[in-house]
């Protein structure tokens, strides 16, 4: 399982909360051996991936849980977006009434209830993959100054359950963002979304994390799943 890392400086700037999203997806984009015409998202967002595409395609579709995101997601007359959970088995069933070659998530299925069921349900639609799946080598460091077990599954987990299903190459990317002040540190957790809207620690806690976090960046880690 092939590892490569990358340091960021990060100026807390409006509208780029998700700069290691982004990341991500140009790095997956980047794992294609080939230019598919028909294309699905799974958990879209607000149109990452979709924006990052640099070839021209019949059709892409987009599926995400937050109406607010799709709102905000680019649509064309080749370009569609679909509310839908993939939690949800009956979410597949619909899909397997569409047509496209390549199935992409980027950044979306650490959040899955039962990632078994998901990676099955993946399974199903026999379409070339491209998965990228924050694990719990994210905020590695936060998480042991506030003595905070993982939010997420290990990388070693998640591959180990997804080789049930995918024949696959892997590679972890890890990923250092910097930033000025810890104030700008905690506010793009709060923001960007990498945090599952945990908020486990009260206030005062907050405060003596923010003084005791013995680091100017914070960690981040992502396993990727190819399949051709």
């Amino acid at each position: 399982m092939k590892i490569s890392s990358e340091f960021s400086k990060y100026a807390l700037e409006y509208n780029t909360y998700n700069i290691i999203q982004k990341k991500v997806v140009k790095k997956l984009l980047s794992k294609l051996n080939y230019k598919p015409k028909s294309i699905l998202d799974l958990g879209c967002g607000s149109g990452a991936l979709c924006r990052a595409i640099d070839w021209k395609y019949d059709s892409f579709l987009g599926v995400d849980f937050a109406q607010g995101m799709l709102d905000l997601h680019p649509k064309s007359k080749n370009i569609k977006c679909i509310y839908g959970d993939f939690n949800d088995a009956s979410l597949f069933e619909n899909l397997a009434r569409y047509e496209y070659e390549h199935i992409f998530s980027a950044s979306s299925l650490q959040w899955a209830q039962d990632l078994e069921s998901v990676f099955k349900n993946i399974k199903s639609l026999n379409r070339p993959i491209s998965l990228a799946i924050f694990t719990s080598g994210t905020f590695e460091t936060l998480n042991k100054t506030a003595k905070l077990n993982p939010l997420l599954r290990s990388a070693g987990a998640i591959k180990k359950l997804s080789e049930k299903y995918f024949k696959a190459e892997f590679e972890v990317l890890k990923y250092k963002l910097e930033f000025e002040s810890t104030r700008d540190m905690f506010r793009y957790i709060k923001k960007s979304g990498v945090s599952g809207s945990r908020n486990v620690l009260t206030y005062r806690q907050t405060k003596k994390l923010m003084q005791e976090y013995p680091l100017n960046y914070l960690e981040f880690e992502i396993l990727l799943i190819i399949s051709h």
